[in-house]
């Protein structure tokens, strides 16, 4: 767990990317549950939000 918050200390892609990719799966599932329309609403922003931060991690140095 340490060596995970370090990396995302140091900005390395590896901890970024996997942040990242969890955003956008969450993004999806708030988009597929049929619960709450809360959710629903806020999970383009949630997608749109991973989204955009794989494509600036994905230029930090590994």
């Amino acid at each position: 767990m340490t060596a995970f918050l370090n990396q995302l200390l140091r900005l390395r892609r590896g901890a970024w990317e996997m942040v990242a990719s969890v955003l956008i799966a969450l993004g999806v599932v708030m988009l597929m549950q049929p619960v709450s329309l809360a959710l629903y609403s806020f999970s383009f922003l949630v997608t749109l939000l991973g989204t955009v931060m794989f494509i600036i991690v994905s230029h930090f140095p590994e």
